[in-house]
């Protein structure tokens, strides 16, 4: 086989071990739907960029794309009473909707829901073939081809599908992967101090699904917000995300030791990984994580102040890297583990509440034939193992889709809706 997976995506084969790791895009598209036409453009794109006749070997950590004929068949959907349930239903189905485990695997699913004048497109598909700035290249070139461009073809559009693996990344990030070394005990330390997540619902391995919208004013307060207080946006959000989450661990205050809340943040490092991953069909992931008391009475301004210090620090030093050194020790484990120890490792060993994936679709999302910028995009993230809430942060037209993947053995839907009423309350008082 052509390709080798890197350590992301292995970690991804290992986190669906249990239940599916899918992830979901969903984007509008200002036309009105033809099933047959965009049947069209999906299996010309698909065949263009080569993602067809997929074969995946776990044991050798290995991929091929044999090529052929697309096999992707879109599902048209009615919009129903209630267009907006009817979508994030059918995000909810996608996100528990397992994939084939391996060999010959098509690994997108396709769903259209009509409009009338335009429609939602969108594509479930196995989290480890892709990170989000890929899926949006795809979704446009599908966008593209619908409004009328031309089929891809040719290397200048076909994007690279067997990039190298992480081990050169290794190399050319040496010194911070190095200084990182020194530092990861300490960071491994740290996470005594971190309040496990709960799990009131049982075994429950089901995902649930919200999602609302930020307007492009609320946006633009967000970014005032973060600027005078001299931190980034993702810093800010990362704040109120601490500030949510605190009153469902009011129990933690109780603790001696583990009395801090931990958040984590996906962070993308294609430009760590050097030029040969520039343009790629991929997966280029890290992440970090921060964790704070957020003690009594504490402001938001407060928390993403602290928050600004460590992130500033972990982006300077580059010690998200350090994630990497963990899932290939957690790999080498992996295999030593019984069943039951597997199900419960993650929440033991990494007690983190909730993550972030942020990803800017303006930036990637050009005007081309057929297709204007995004006016809405949203994005559903699988929660795996790991962390029992993950929030999709998506910048689309100039506003933000917040989507929440939450796993229903730790979240009710109700502790969910006031979470998002929450984060949107905290928001507005920022305007």
């Amino acid at each position: 086989m052509r390709g080798r997976l890197n350590l992301f995506q292995m970690s991804m084969l290992r986190w669906r071990e249990p239940y599916p790791y899918n992830a979901v895009h969903v984007v509008r598209i200002g036309q009105p739907l033809s099933g047959a036409g965009l049947q069209q453009a999906i299996d010309d794109v698909l065949t263009g960029f080569g993602l067809t006749g997929l074969e995946l070997d776990i044991a050798r950590g290995r991929f091929d794309y044999g090529g052929g004929a697309a096999n992707a068949p879109v599902q048209i959907l009615p919009p129903g009473p209630d267009p907006a349930e009817t979508l994030r239903a059918e995000i909810e189905r996608q996100l528990n909707a397992p994939f084939p485990r391996e060999g010959r695997i098509d690994p997108f699913r396709f769903f259209a829901i009509d409009g009338g004048d335009g429609f939602e497109l969108g594509l479930g598909y196995d989290h480890f073939v892709a990170a989000g700035d890929s899926i949006v290249a795809l979704l446009k070139a599908i966008a593209d081809r619908y409004g009328g461009g031309a089929a891809p073809a040719g290397a200048a559009v076909t994007p690279a599908l067997y990039p190298p693996t992480y081990r050169r990344l290794l190399l050319r990030q040496l010194l911070p992967m190095l200084v990182g070394w020194r530092r990861l005990p300490a960071n491994l330390r740290s996470f005594r101090h971190a309040f496990r997540p709960r799990y009131p619902h049982g075994e429950a391995i089901g995902i649930g699904f919200r999602h609302f919208r930020v307007d492009r004013h609320r946006v633009d307060a967000l970014r005032r917000t973060a600027k005078a207080w001299g931190v980034t946006r993702n810093d800010l959000l990362l704040a109120l995300l601490l500030h949510t989450l605190s009153p469902l661990a009011e129990a933690r205050r109780r603790e001696r030791r583990r009395n801090e809340l931990a958040v984590a943040s996906i962070v993308n490092i294609r430009g760590d990984c050097g030029p040969a991953a520039r343009g790629a069909f991929g997966q280029f992931l890290s992440s970090f994580l921060v964790s704070h008391a957020v003690p009594p009475g504490s402001t938001v301004e407060q928390v993403a102040r602290d928050v600004g210090v460590a992130t500033e620090r972990i982006k300077r030093e580059k010690l998200y890297l350090q994630t990497l050194f963990a899932l290939s020790v957690g790999g080498l484990m992996w295999r030593f583990m019984s069943p039951e120890r597997r199900a419960r490792f993650h929440a033991k060993s990494y007690p983190v509440w909730a993550g972030m994936s942020p990803l800017h679709v303006d930036a990637l999302w050009e005007p081309g034939a057929g297709a204007a910028p995004a006016p809405e995009y949203i994005r559903a993230v699988p929660t795996g193992p790991l962390v029992p809430l993950v929030i999709a942060l998506t910048t689309a037209a100039g506003a933000l889709d917040i989507g929440l993947s939450f796993r229903t053995a730790a979240f009710s839907r109700a502790e969910i809706d006031k979470m998002a009423v929450s984060l949107l309350e905290r928001i507005d008082g920022l305007c």
